[in-house]
């Protein structure tokens, strides 16, 4: 009898959990923005070598988005940058649970991968004082660089800014949609006559066969308005590089997005933009047979199709002031594919030929198998944290590599909820993680090879969304609210619709 009692127990613990994890709350949400925008001469992240910024087009941002249901809290952040080192995301979520009591595993800390933004990478700094003189100065004077005075600001504005949204913690009217842009968005690599896979092969080349790999045009939207009818802050989700660049320090496209929604709504809203899985989606049509627009032109056009369309979204939803917030976590091992002895041998003998016989691209990879080998002697693997956040009936599926676009769809698919956003550098940075058939025999592209940047194992992708999948399954998927339903037909239809026509 015993045991009788103790199965019939569990079994209503079991409803009982159910029916919590069903029941809708009282939530609320905040929204706020710090500035981060780089100074002049600092470095322009987004390539294996130095550049630096000369010009100003327009600010760059730290906006957060806070929402608690009164018995958990999270934050999803976006900012305008290249990537988020892990190293910040641990001290950023450290400083604001203590300050404002979100728990530090329901923080997501997001990058847009602007490549017009501030030195947040790649190589960060001391990350290579383990290594012998030549390969330091390889990283720190030949390389893209991490400024340590640029990560303390964005560190500061990261805390601030979502601290600030959980003060202005309010019911606020939420909703939650999607939408479609499909004309702005491609992928760039393609099949090849070759046998091989290329990216970037070139507008009009004779050679292409058709592209490796997918798009996903879905334009997600989290927005929430006030009582008075005014739209407070909103979280965009699109997949697309943000490698535009309109002249100058800038968000890049998400600028142009940002200043469309708030165009029409009000130039007060906050607009959290988070990227999705994008590591082999970019604006070039490879396939167009147009010449490419200048780029303050192109960057209007995406940010600006892509804005109006979660206009459209937030036009067409409903919303509600009752939804549940939670969030699990994960953090994997993940090895580290090492380059062969040989060419390792033969990329030092390259870099310390006084007169190289190579190209700058030869030339770069050379310097990334060298500053990869000493990488290893640290760090033979990588922390990959795979995060989900649900929002009510939406789930943010968080990895922190440049994802390849295939396995942003392979996570919408396996989820269950009714919207599912993954969301691509957060939390970290481990580089590009193409598919495996990209890492195949028949694959190719620089994406696919080694560098001090990119280099998990074939299977990681996988890995990556098998686990973000398995994180959503431990969750209760929250329902779109809709209006209510019309009452059944009263057998009378609209009398002035039911007139024959008179031609006499």
């Amino acid at each position: 009898m015993m045991m009788r009692h103790i199965f019939v127990t569990a079994i209503g613990i079991s409803f009982l959990l159910v029916n919590l994890a069903n029941e809708t709350l009282a939530a609320e949400a905040g929204f706020a923005e710090r500035d981060i925008t780089p100074d002049i001469g600092m470095e322009q992240p987004g390539g294996y070598g130095k550049s630096f910024h000369r010009t100003l087009h327009d600010a760059c941002k730290v906006r957060a988005a806070v929402f608690k249901d009164g018995e958990s809290s999270v934050a999803i952040l976006g900012l305008d940058a290249l990537m988020v080192p892990r190293h910040l995301v641990l001290a950023c979520r450290q400083e604001i649970e203590q300050r404002c009591g979100i728990p530090a595993d329901s923080i997501m800390i997001s990058a847009s991968h602007s490549h017009s933004s501030g030195p947040t990478g790649m190589v960060q700094p001391g990350e290579y004082d383990h290594a012998s003189e030549f390969v330091q100065k390889l990283a720190y004077e030949k390389s893209s660089t991490a400024d340590p005075v640029y990560l303390e600001r964005v560190k500061v504005a990261i805390v601030e800014a979502t601290c600030e949204a959980h003060d202005k913690l309010a019911a606020l009217n939420v909703g939650f949609g999607s939408g479609t842009e499909d004309k702005v968005a491609f992928n760039r690599r393609f099949r090849m006559k070759s046998g091989f896979e290329n990216t970037h092969p070139g507008q009009g080349n004779p050679d292409i066969l058709g592209p490796a790999g997918p798009t996903d045009p879905e334009v997600g939207v989290v927005a929430a308005w006030g009582d008075d009818g005014e739209l407070v802050g909103c979280i965009v989700n699109f997949v697309c590089h943000a490698t535009l660049n309109p002249g100058g320090i800038s968000a890049n496209y998400i600028y142009y997005l940002e200043r469309v929604i708030q165009g029409v709504m009000s130039e007060d809203v906050i607009v959290v933009f988070t990227a999705g899985a994008s590591g082999d989606v970019t604006q070039v049509d490879n396939l167009s047979p147009y010449v490419r627009p200048q780029p303050e032109q192109w960057s209007r056009m995406v940010g600006g199709r892509v804005g109006a369309e979660a206009v459209k979204v937030m036009y067409s939803i409903e919303t509600t002031k009752e939804f549940a917030v939670t969030s699990r976590n994960k953090v994997l091992k993940i090895e580290r594919r090492p380059p062969r002895p040989d060419r390792v041998k033969a990329a030092y003998e390259l870099l310390q030929d006084p007169s190289p016989k190579a190209d700058a691209t030869e030339l770069a990879f050379a310097k990334e198998t060298v500053m990869l080998d000493a990488l290893l002697q640290k760090q033979p693997f990588a922390d990959v944290e795979v995060q989900a956040v649900q929002v009510g009936p939406v789930v943010f599926v968080s990895n922190p590599a440049e994802y390849f676009c295939q396995y942003g769809l392979d996570i919408k698919k396996g989820s269950e909820f009714p919207l599912t956003f993954p969301v691509s550098l957060a939390n970290g940075c481990v580089g590009y993680v193409p598919t495996e058939e990209a890492l195949g025999p028949r694959g190719g592209g620089y994406e696919t090879r080694l560098s001090s940047y990119s280099n998990l194992i074939p299977t990681a992708g996988t890995t990556i969304a098998n686990e973000g999948i398995a994180l959503t399954k431990q969750l209760q998927p929250g329902v779109i609210p809709t209006r209510a339903p019309h009452p059944p037909f009263s057998g009378t239809g609209w009398a002035y619709g039911n007139l024959p026509p008179q031609v006499d």
